[in-house]
């Protein structure tokens, strides 16, 4: 082996027996030994035997980041490796920080940290380092999952460099040590497992030291202070992870659960939805009601669930208030929405209080609803058959036959005759003295009915003197500009 090529492995052993492994120093990688082109380890092949060195970190206890910071998490513990696990199955390893945000559920300062912690144990180095533009999209970094030669060290693990012109980073595991066999093993299980999300936030604070009694139930390897990373009494397996490890297909390693783990369904969904408890109720009630009456539109929800609590707390729904709001009566005018919703249900749940009560106002209410639906119809069609109906003849005999003798005057003008018939009206004094206000009154309503039509018979079936006195200049004037208007293109007459 070439001597550069030499000076990048690891230190030889100070013995020369093949199966002693080397007391390692605190693990801590400097922040300009955190990039590829930098970084003294070798690249992972795959995540599975990264995750290999992500446990052997964790149990080590060679990592203290409070060593390092006075802030941040305590630990190299569970919840790194979860982030881990996602880093894991990212091909290339670009992960945003938003992405791990919703994978994880860490918020966004802890994910930070714990990529920090990767960092400085040597297991992920800069390939590029993200960047933010004003006024475009963040980009992501883009890391390089790295095995720290402490792991190949404290393990035993042999590595060459095939190229001599690549680079250091690409060197490939040859061997491994006997002593080092049986806990690659145990990493290997841990590898292939998926580590949850913990039950409390305790396991974050407890230092490194305090995770050894935990290692056969948690999801880390332990490794005892006095002899760190080196494991004594270890008898020969024979498996071997590091070189010749068979690895288990990729579908499993994927989602890290196993076919016998059935995930709990929750007590607290019934047919999907989430069962709602007290305050749940009042403040659905609430939402419904300033929803559905229009004089508590803009109400506050909070303050309309204090208001409706003894309610909702019976089990009432909106229908059931709505009932009893019929029952009490509603205001016309509403100043203050929750103050009179309070005043309307003060007792509510002790009169209607059974479902049969409240079942009863509900059909009251509804009957009532019915009734004002068909008053509402029978309104509309009174008022429709009111201007669109036949013209009602007027009631006054007097003014029946000025009528009579004006539609006959017309009639003849029309067949070429001159005006027959129209003795007892030539005289218009004679006229105004036999009919009396009242038909005259009578007659002019007629008149404005034909005119609110677009009609003008009655009025010009007399003569203009006569027609101005009886109907006045308004209604005159009004008949003109209607003859104007039919006789212009731009305006149409007719019934609505």
């Amino acid at each position: 082996m070439a001597a550069p090529t030499a000076a990048l492995l690891p230190a030889p052993r100070p013995s020369g027996d093949d199966n002693a492994i080397s007391v390692l120093p605190t693990l801590h990688v400097q922040e300009a030994s955190q990039w590829l082109t930098t970084s003294t380890g070798r690249v992972a092949l795959d995540g599975y035997s990264w995750m290999q060195a992500v446990h052997w970190v964790a149990g080590s206890g060679l990592y203290e980041p409070r060593r390092h910071r006075s802030h941040g998490p305590r630990a190299f513990g569970p919840t790194t490796v979860r982030v881990a696990q996602e880093l894991a199955q990212l091909s290339p390893c670009r992960p945003g920080i938003d992405y791990l945000v919703r994978r994880t559920g860490l918020s966004e300062r802890s994910v930070e940290y714990h990529l920090g912690m990767l960092r400085e144990t040597g297991l992920l180095a800069w390939i590029g380092k993200g960047t933010r533009v004003s006024g475009g999209p963040a980009q992501a970094s883009e890391f390089a999952r790295m095995i720290p030669v402490e792991f190949d060290a404290a393990l035993g693990i042999r590595t060459v460099q095939r190229d001599e012109d690549a680079p250091a980073y690409t060197r490939a595991v040859s061997g491994i040590a006997e002593a080092g066999r049986e806990l690659m093993a145990k990493l290997a299980k841990k590898a292939a497992r998926k580590v949850g999300k913990p039950r409390s936030n305790a396991s974050s604070k407890v230092p490194a030291k305090a995770s050894a009694g935990g290692a056969e139930q948690g999801v880390v390897t332990a490794v005892s202070d006095e002899v760190r990373c080196t494991p004594m009494q270890v008898g020969a397996s024979a498996s071997s992870a590091a070189g010749d490890t068979s690895f288990p297909p990729e579908s499993k390693l994927a989602s890290g659960v196993s076919k016998s783990s059935n995930p709990k369904k929750s007590k607290a969904k019934a047919g999907g939805l989430r069962r709602l408890n007290v305050v749940g109720r009042r403040f659905q009630l609430a939402r419904e009601l300033t929803q559905e009456l229009d004089w508590l539109r803009g109400c506050s929800v909070p303050r309309i669930a204090w208001v409706a609590r003894d309610v909702a707390d019976a089990g009432w729904t909106v229908t059931d208030v709505r009932a009893w709001l019929h029952l009490r009566g509603e205001a016309a005018r509403v100043r203050r929405g929750s103050g009179l919703l309070a005043a309307l249900l003060a007792g509510a749940e002790t009169v209607l209080d059974t479902p049969q009560k409240r079942a009863d106002a509900i059909e009251q209410w509804r009957g009532a609803q019915e009734a004002a639906r068909r008053h509402r119809i029978q309104q509309v069609r009174a008022r429709t058959e009111r201007y669109e109906g036949a013209w009602d003849a007027p009631t006054s005999r007097a003014v029946r036959s000025e009528v009579e003798a004006a539609f006959a005057q017309v009639r003849d003008a029309a067949n070429g005759g001159r005006r027959q018939g129209l003795g007892h009206v030539a005289d218009d004094h004679a006229l105004a003295v036999e009919t009396s206000e009242q038909e005259l009154a009578e007659l002019r309503a007629a008149a404005a009915g034909e005119l609110m039509r677009g009609e003008t018979t009655l009025i010009r079936s007399m003569d203009p003197e006569m027609s101005l006195r009886i109907f006045g200049e308004r209604l005159v004037r009004r008949a003109d500009q209607l003859e104007d208007g039919s006789r212009s293109s731009l305006m149409t007459y007719g019934h609505r």
